[in-house]
C-alpha cells in the first residue's frame, strides 16, 4: 500500500527568511511559520494555541522568498514532512522535523509594512510558485460580479 506525505499550512512568518547561496547556483531558504488556532474553552475564555513549523524552500522558491517574504508575511504552503538526523558534539543522535515546501502562495502580511507584499510595490502577490521553482502561475480572482439577476445557478 502506498503512503501519503502531504502538509497544508496557512500562517505568518516569524522572521525574515534565512537564505544560503550554495555552489552550483543552488539556493536554500529556511523559514519559521506560525499557525495559530483560536477556540473557546469550557469556561468561555478565548484560547490561542500557536504551533511553529520549520520550512525549507529550494532554488526558484528560495529566490522568491528572499525577495518578497518578510517577517509577518502570510503564506499558504503545501509540502511534505522531512526529517534530518545527525549526531551532536556529545555523540547523541538528534532528529529534527521540517516541511519541504512544494508550492506556496503569498497572501499578504500581518504588518503591511513598506517592503511587505500588498504594500503597493511591484510584487507577485497572489501568485503561486510551482514545484519546479522557476515558473509563476496567476491565482484566479474570485470577485462577486453582480449582473442584476437574482437567479440561482441550480
Amino acid at each position: 500500500m502506498a503512503g501519503v506525505n502531504k502538509v497544508i499550512l496557512l500562517g505568518n512568518l516569524g522572521a525574515d527568511p534565512e537564505v544560503k547561496h550554495l555552489e552550483g547556483d543552488k539556493v536554500v531558504a529556511n523559514l519559521r511559520l506560525a499557525t495559530t488556532e483560536t477556540y473557546k474553552d469550557r469556561s468561555g475564555n478565548r484560547v490561542e494555541n500557536t504551533e511553529w513549523h520549520d520550512l525549507e524552500m529550494w532554488d526558484g522558491q528560495a529566490k522568491v522568498a528572499e525577495q518578497y517574504l518578510k517577517k509577518g508575511s502570510q503564506i499558504y504552503v503545501e509540502g511534505k514532512i522531512k526529517s534530518d538526523t545527525w549526531q551532536d558534539d556529545q555523540g547523541n543522535n538528534r532528529k529534527r522535523m521540517k516541511i519541504r515546501v512544494l508550492s506556496f502562495t503569498m497572501l499578504g502580511s500581518r504588518n503591511m509594512g513598506q517592503d511587505s507584499p500588498g504594500s503597493g510595490q511591484a510584487q507577485p502577490s497572489g501568485n503561486t510558485e510551482n514545484t519546479k521553482g522557476n515558473q509563476m502561475a496567476q491565482e484566479p480572482s474570485f470577485e462577486n460580479e453582480d449582473d442584476g439577476s437574482d437567479d440561482l445557478p441550480f
